[in-house]
């Protein structure tokens, strides 16, 4: 049996499992998307959305790219925020990176990777604000982990900076902002960073609503 066949076999016996447990539980499901949160977190094939946070299909509305990045010009993600925010109402947005994250080690060099170049150049310059800070840090590996670490509190930043968040902000109160970073050794989510509806920003970031009374 070839992998992918094995994946195919996988999916009916946990479809199985699933209406074993509940006749209904599909139907029930393909009624409707209420999730009360929006994940954005890294592609990387050990750190999936809702095994880690023990949630059902439906309760996490997910988006994940190279180093769980907030990138203002990637229409992808920004095109999943608005839908998550204006449309399925989250409560909460949780960007989620991950120590030991490939993305962040090699921002951290100079090798040349070809295209990826351009999107690690976003965490370049996380690296380069925190330079001073990330440098004294006694090894390579607790320099990478604190990276990850400040990355995350940039991108929820980032997050705050977008007019689709502030308006929501101004109008409903929500969504909470949310950095957390998960442990690969450990298995465990810790919270570096967050934001609530009432955070101020700089000046320059804010955006006026004429319809937001």
């Amino acid at each position: 049996m070839s992998p992918y066949e094995k994946l195919l076999l996988e999916n009916k016996a946990w479809a199985r499992e699933r209406v074993q447990a509940d006749p209904d539980y599909f139907n029930h499901l393909s009624e409707i998307q209420n999730p009360a949160f929006l994940w954005i977190g890294c592609a990387d094939s050990r750190v999936p959305a809702n095994e880690i946070t023990n949630t059902e299909p439906g309760e996490m509305f997910v988006h994940r790219n190279i180093a769980n990045m907030v990138v203002h010009t990637d229409l992808n993600m920004l095109s999943v925020l608005q839908y998550a925010v204006e449309h399925l109402k989250v409560d909460h947005i949780i960007v989620t990176g991950h120590y030991g994250c490939g993305g962040v080690k090699a921002a951290m060099t100079n090798k040349s990777l070809g295209l990826i170049n351009k999107w690690l150049r976003n965490i370049k310059e996380v690296y380069r604000i925190h330079k001073q800070e990330i440098d004294r840090l006694p090894n390579e590996e607790a320099k990478a982990d604190r990276l990850v670490e400040l990355n995350v509190i940039e991108q929820v930043n980032n997050l705050a900076k977008t007019s689709i968040v502030q308006h929501a902000w101004k109008k409903e109160q929500r969504p909470m902002l949310h950095g957390w970073v998960y442990g690969l050794k450990d298995g465990i989510l810790n919270e570096v960073f967050k934001m609530d509806p009432n955070t101020q920003l700089d000046p320059i970031y804010m955006f006026d609503f004429d319809d937001v009374k």
